[in-house]
């Protein structure tokens, strides 16, 4: 008997022996292709980038998956504490599997057996890693093939086991926190923070890491929405468990689990609020030195140079201007759309998509319209479920609010001119008369605004539109359209530079330039049609002389102007004709703003940015705007030296000199010219117009010393904007209300004078020398060596056609005699 069951340990000793080298064969084959588990040491997840404005405000984030980095170190213990009670509560102390857990899923399994029921898992945080960083690939494997499951599981274990012995609990507890899915498309418990409750995860309450904790189940079968009842249930079983470990009192979970669940889901795109255009600039930017797959999965942090509270003033100047133009020379463009009116208009119109950018307007349906007023009822708002709010708000609009809205030509006679019911239209709560509202339309005309630091080319405010929900096209750096006249300072600029004066005097009368066999003669004219005769440079920017700037580029030569224009970066390869004299060349208004910098700073090349710096996900800096070298800045310590040196290596474009001359010959723009309106500022300010052939672009460009912007306004198609619209009347208003609320609260600051200039009392008419004080005489600039004339002498008056009708006497006897006033 003895040795009958010897045989039978003997025989059973060899099938073990048998099953273990086949099971040792059969997990070293599984080893073989199982990837390289040392590679979670260079884990780098696709990580959001996050642009913020200089101030540190989020303006926007850009992802593939919705995800950032948190170090171990910096997630709140109670939110370790919740997922390892939800999903391994034996973590810190297995081996990478866990027997227990595996040994109660297998009592399920059998217990559950042919009900139905899905098993219950049994795996580890380890394993879970091992799966989701190193054997995602067989996912799909496994859905085709069941067996792919178990062999899944085994290797899971292998490589689990492996993990144990490389990394610290802490690293792979970091692996996973980081990587999960929580739904909302949102990767780590960093961002489901953000996402789903607007929070920093170290302010989440208890209820809201526990519900957290819940969704790494699957996010979808735990919707706080759509499966809500689900929802509650996982999260109080997450409560449960916290309690059951300790890591909770009762008492708190308890607490936790009466509350519902509410969430602040966290909108994507644009973040702060009227800068869509600006951070849509920076995203190109961005994508384009480093690439989109950088841009979305880098984890770049990009400080931008925008300042928010410019940035809003910008927005509104150019919007009430925009809107001030519409009213004046247009008319009513008809309802936004149609709907029919039933018992529940409320749900038809909350199907119509409002602009998402112009919070001050909401859309409403015409209920009621008769002679004086109308009755609307306003768009539901959409609540943080999805659903509609069951109210439905009603307001009035009256005759007296909309007579702007021209219908054929004339003001309504009655609302039912203008509004017939069911029409959708935009209204605007009435600032005078709170509870009725005010129309609204989008005007057809565009345009945009740019302010600027001109010392640093550092963008402060960008508005490329009306409204970006309605066109995401940036009028600020794609729109090339002419500068016309505020292309001259440029030009008078090159002329300063080259030994002439502001006091120089160039002949104003008819001209007439031959372009070429076939091509016709082109006779250039002033705005308005007159000829002024005699006039220094100075009148010819301040009034803006398109014949004398004419005869100025003749007298020095095309090549040298479009030298200049190319300097200052407002064209790349400028046609050295004639007519680019008058700016009818193509540019966009940050390059044109650039350039006004460039004058205003004193003549240093500006380079322009929307970007001052981008970090890495580690911190690193990796881009920076001011490539300035500073010697003296690494000192670890002060010892008494002085402070540092930032040298300026940029181009000196032109003389600080002329830059003088042109910006006081532009501050009497401002003051007597073309842009008397913008005096309102109420502070120094150098300005110039320009307005196109028949009033196609409308621009002003100007800085105070220390601010630059320039505006521009015009139909995205060219077409007339109507008699009249210059950039003195249409942009200038808008550059001037911009700028008297973006310095409000900054003391007025006048122009730098360089050294060695010359301030010399002269008639600004004639251009001579004048006594201090008698009427007519201004301080003019002048360059060492070089003063005002004695005598009246006129460039290009022998090539003149003749005396135009309207020259006075007086003009012609200062003409030949040198003495005399000239009008």
């Amino acid at each position: 008997m003895v040795k009958f069951f010897g045989y039978l340990f003997g025989i059973g000793a060899v099938f073990a022996l048998l099953i273990a080298a086949g099971v040792w064969m059969y997990l070293e084959s599984l080893s073989e292709d199982l990837p390289d588990y040392t590679a979670l040491q260079n884990y780098e997840p696709p990580v959001m980038t996050r642009v913020h404005a200089a101030d540190g405000s989020l303006m926007a984030e850009y992802a593939t998956q919705r995800r950032m980095f948190l170090p171990i170190q910096a997630i709140p213990d109670r939110v370790k504490q919740a997922f390892i009670a939800a999903e391994d509560k034996n973590f810190y102390s297995h081996i990478g599997v866990d027997p227990e857990g595996i040994a109660r899923a297998g009592v399920r399994f059998v217990q559950n057996y042919g009900s139905g029921r899905r098993p219950e898992g049994a795996s580890t945080i380890t394993q879970q890693v091992a799966k989701n960083f190193l054997l995602s690939d067989l996912v799909s494997e496994e859905r085709r093939r069941r067996s792919a499951a178990y062999e899944r599981k085994v290797k899971e274990a292998i490589l689990s086991l492996r993990i144990e012995q490389a990394f610290t609990k802490d690293e792979i507890l970091e692996l996973y926190l980081n990587e999960i899915y929580f739904g909302f498309g949102a990767y780590g418990v960093a961002a489901a923070s953000l996402i789903y409750f607007d929070k920093s995860v170290h302010e989440l309450n208890l209820e809201e890491i526990a519900y957290m904790a819940a969704l790494p189940k699957g996010p979808s079968n735990y919707h706080p929405y759509r499966k809500t009842e689900a929802a509650i249930a996982r999260r109080n079983y997450v409560l449960d468990r916290m309690m059951a470990d300790g890591y909770i009192s009762t008492a708190e979970g308890e607490e936790a689990k009466k509350k519902s669940i509410v969430v602040k889901p966290r909108e994507r795109g644009s973040f702060l609020f009227a800068a869509e255009y600006f951070t849509e600039e920076v995203r190109r930017e961005v994508a384009e030195i480093f690439g989109d797959k950088r841009l979305y999965e880098g984890g770049l942090s990009v400080r931008s140079t925008l300042d928010p509270e410019l940035q809003k003033m910008a927005r509104k100047s150019l919007m009430d201007g925009l809107i001030d133009f519409d009213r004046k020379r247009g008319s009513w463009g008809g309802p936004v759309e149609k709907i029919a009116l039933d018992a529940d208009w409320g749900v038809d119109l909350s199907k119509v998509e409002a602009l998402s950018d112009i919070p001050e307007w909401q859309l409403a349906v015409v209920l009621e319209s008769g002679g004086d007023e109308a009755r609307v009822g306003l768009q539901p708002k959409r609540l943080v479920s999805g659903s509609l709010d069951e109210e439905r708000q009603t307001g009035q609009l009256f005759l007296e609010t909309m007579k702007w809205a021209r219908v054929s030509g004339r003001a309504p006679a009655a609302v039912s001119d203008v509004l017939t019911p069911g029409d959708v239209v935009y209204v605007q709560e009435s600032p005078v008369a709170p509870g009725t509202f005010e129309l609204r339309q989008i005007p057809k005309v565009s345009g945009a605004l740019v302010a600027m630091d001109p010392y640093t080319g550092r963008v402060l405010a960008m508005v490329g539109g009306f409204s970006f929900a309605q066109s995401e096209f940036n009028r600020a750096t794609q729109a090339y359209r002419q500068p016309g006249s505020s292309f001259k300072p440029f030009l008078y600029a090159a002329a300063l530079d080259n030994g002439y004066t502001p006091s120089s005097v160039i002949m104003d009368a008819p001209l007439e330039i031959s372009q070429g066999p076939g091509l016709g003669t082109w006779r250039p004219q002033n705005y308005g049609g007159k000829f002024y005769g005699p006039s220094t440079l100075r009148t010819g920017i301040e009034l803006s002389r398109n014949v004398m700037t004419v005869r100025l580029a003749q007298d020095m030569g095309m090549p040298l102007v479009a030298e200049y224009s190319k300097r200052f970066g407002i064209y790349d390869n400028m046609l050295p004709v004639l007519s680019m004299s008058l700016g009818a060349g193509e540019t966009t208004v940050l390059r044109l703003t650039t350039a006004y910098a460039t004058i205003a700073n004193g003549g240093r090349k500006v380079r322009p940015t929307l970007i001052d710096r981008i970090q890495d996900r580690y911190g690193r800096t990796i881009y920076k705007h001011d490539s300035r070298i500073c010697d003296g800045c690494t000192q670890d310590n002060w010892e008494g030296q002085g402070e540092p040196a930032l040298i300026d290596d940029r181009e000196q474009v032109l003389d600080p000199m002329t830059a003088f001359q042109i910006t006081s010959m532009m501050e009497g723009v401002v003051q007597r010219g073309t842009a008397t309106s913008v005096r309102a500022v109420g502070r120094p300010v150098a300005g110039k117009t320009g307005t196109t052939n028949d009033e196609k672009d409308a621009w002003f460009m100007g800085f105070t010393p220390d601010l630059a912007v320039g505006v521009f306004v015009g139909f995205d198609n060219p077409k007339p904007m109507g008699r009249g619209a210059t950039g003195g009347q249409v942009s200038a208003p808008i550059f001037t209300d911009f700028v008297k609320k973006a310095l409000a609260d900054k003391p007025p600051v006048e122009f730098r004078v360089p050294k060695g200039l010359q301030l010399i009392a002269i008639n600004r008419r004639t251009g001579l020398s004048a006594a201090a004080g008698t009427p007519g005489a201004i301080l003019e600039a002048f360059k060492p060596g070089m003063a005002p004339n004695d005598s009246f002498s006129v460039i290009d008056f022998q090539d003149s056609m003749g005396v135009p009708a309207n020259v006075s006497q007086e003009a012609l006897d200062a003409v030949a005699g040198g003495t005399g006033g000239l009008y």
